[in-house]
């Protein structure tokens, strides 16, 4: 039954050499990996004027200057990144940067950093989206957080149907987004020439405002950097390119930016010039289309566009966390479970994981946006940071081409990012301390899985090479558990004659009912006269202790002797998977309590019902 449901969620299997068919153009690598950076602006200039306005109304005129600010660091990232892309095409992004030319651990930081910003990525954008929905239907405010929670588990099915499905998908909703935007600004700026709309700015522009503060306009700053986030998922994901790879990523890169520049320059501008504040009932977003539009057909679909981009922006962190895992995983810092493809041959294991942590996160923060988005940030600042500082030693390491102006680019991106940083650490320290704990245990994570793989590996090539120490027996003793005499028990028997010198057959009794157990050793005796049947009589109803005692003693004589000990568990298999669940799993508790002996291989013989 689940075979059909996965069948009919997910797909019929590819296969690996259909991978080619997967590659993304520059058109769906728009949609698929620019969603998350292009509907920030949905709420990037909101962010700003929700901190400005607590000094005053007079106060969002610096929206502009904080505006500014914010795309000028969109400039030197987005170059930055570009540079990224042709030096370490493999992927990974801050990760891979970070490592190469600060050291694991530091590499490590913008990894785990990553991996958190993406789970928030998923998070922010879901709730972002159910506000806009919730918005256009006040009735479903009481189940926002399931409304987020269905959204992220529709995005997950789609991610597992593979890269092109879900950038087919995703193609409607983000040109879709881009058009009504382009519309709105340009239909904005149209009335405002025209004199449509009139000038409603709190303050003129250059004007001052008193009890305005250099802190105050930093963390105005840092909460409109979050317009930024998503920017550097095209770096991670340069292996799902079309070749040339390199080439096709860093100029959706810039295609991207271009988009999200004029978008976010042009959303902070209408709202300056339409006096607009923020309200807690309706985004800035809506009162600059009622300001354009009015309440009419084309508000609607803006509000549906901003809708579905809120919604589908968490895709963005479906395509780059996968990779970022594996590139972890590759390092031996993640479970090798993330380097495996899925059946539609993406990352399954990776975008599992990523939409399970965005729904806890989801329920942790009661769907709210607000709580979210300083965490958000910080997510994503410290690997600008260490990506960019990174290019500067991988500048004056390799000294190729313009180096010292990339350098200089580098610099600026790396100084505005430190600066945000500082900014979230002091300022929103109520709302990002939790990065704070999340990442030291998580590199404490990543160290212990990567000490267990190198442990593995080093016990596996000693036991390869070191040929003089593998040992030769002289014979095999065979421990069949027996609970009642079956056809199962029978074949058991009969296959443990064919691998063992020495049979034993061992059945644990209880005091509730002597006849019975009396009854099923004389059974077994009368079918298996050779066999040697052992009763073990357990006060308690235990059958893994007395079994595990028992076959400690029998492997300690077989070694005596040279013999390996083996001990044969039987068990039915229902024709039917479902049908496990109607029989008891003592096999399988068996089998994991003899695990934990070293002297006693562990096997298991199966036989198949018909019915």
């Amino acid at each position: 039954m689940w075979r059909y449901l996965k069948r009919v969620l997910i797909g019929k299997p590819l296969k690996t050499m259909d991978e080619g068919g997967q590659a993304l153009t520059k058109f769906k690598a728009l949609a698929l990996l620019s969603s998350d950076a292009l509907s920030s602006v949905a709420y990037g200039t909101e962010q700003i004027t929700t901190v400005l306005i607590t000094l005053s109304a007079a106060a969002l005129m610096y929206q502009l200057w904080v505006a500014a600010l914010v795309l000028v660091l969109l400039f030197a990232i987005t170059l930055s990144y570009q540079q990224i892309i042709h030096a370490y095409p493999t992927g990974g992004g801050a990760y891979v940067v970070a490592s190469t030319n600060w050291g694991q651990t530091t590499g490590l930081v913008a990894g785990g950093s990553l991996l958190i910003d993406y789970m928030l990525t998923v998070a922010v954008s879901t709730t972002s989206g159910t506000e806009a929905i919730t918005s256009a239907i006040p009735a479903l405010s009481p189940y926002s957080v399931l409304v987020s929670v269905l959204i992220v588990i529709g995005i997950m099915l789609m991610n597992l149907r593979g890269m092109r499905e879900s950038a087919a998908f995703l193609t409607g909703p983000v040109y879709f987004f881009i058009l009504m935007i382009v519309v709105m600004i340009g239909v904005g700026l149209y009335n405002i020439v025209t004199g449509n709309i009139t000038y409603h700015a709190s303050a003129q522009l250059g004007g001052s405002v008193s009890g305005m503060t250099l802190l105050l306009f930093f963390r105005a700053f840092s909460s409109g950097s979050s317009s930024l986030t998503g920017v550097e998922a095209i770096s991670n994901a340069v292996p799902n390119f079309k070749n040339p790879k390199s080439h096709n990523a860093a100029a959706t890169l810039a295609i991207m930016a271009t988009i999200l520049a004029i978008f976010f320059g042009g959303i902070t501008f209408l709202s300056y010039y339409m006096g607009i504040r923020p309200e807690a009932s309706q985004t800035v977003l809506s009162q600059i289309g009622i300001g354009v539009f009015g309440h009419g057909v084309v508000y609607y679909l803006l509000q549906l566009s901003t809708a579905l981009i809120l919604a589908v922006a968490a895709n963005t962190g479906f395509s780059a966390f996968p990779i970022l895992a594996y590139n972890l995983a590759k390092d031996k810092f993640l479970p090798h479970a993330y380097l495996d493809r899925g059946d539609r041959l993406g990352y399954s294991n990776g975008i599992i994981s990523l939409a399970l942590g965005a729904i806890v996160l989801i329920f942790i923060f009661h769907g709210q946006t607000t709580l979210l988005i300083p965490l958000y940030a910080i997510g994503v600042f410290v690997p600008f940071t260490l990506s960019q500082s990174g290019m500067i030693i991988h500048w004056f390491r390799t000294r190729e081409g313009h180096w010292l102006g990339k350098v200089c680019i580098n610099f600026i991106g790396a100084l505005i990012s430190v600066v945000l940083v500082v900014v979230l650490l002091f300022m929103r320290f109520v709302n990002v301390w939790p990065y704070l704990i999340i990442m030291p245990l998580l590199l404490l994570l990543f160290y212990r899985i990567n000490q267990h793989y190198k442990k593995v590996a080093r016990q596996l090539r000693v036991a390869a090479k070191t040929k003089a120490d593998m040992h030769e027996y002289d014979g095999a003793t065979v421990i069949v558990l027996v609970s009642n005499i079956t056809r199962v028990t029978a074949g058991a028997i009969n296959y443990a004659r064919s691998i063992g010198d020495y049979v034993i057959a061992m059945h644990v009794s209880f005091d509730e009912n002597p006849e019975k157990e009396h009854k099923t050793a004389q059974e077994f005796k009368e079918e298996f006269p050779d066999i040697r049947f052992v009763d073990i009589h357990s006060s308690y109803r235990s059958i893994a202790t007395p079994t595990l005692r028992f076959c400690d003693v029998i492997a300690k004589r077989a070694a005596e002797r040279n013999f390996t000990t083996t001990v044969l568990v039987p068990q039915f298999v229902p024709r039917h998977p479902w049908q496990n669940v109607l029989h008891n799993q003592t096999a399988l508790r068996l089998r994991t309590t003899l695990n934990s002996r070293e002297n006693i291989i562990v096997s298991t013989y199966n036989y198949h019902l018909k019915e």
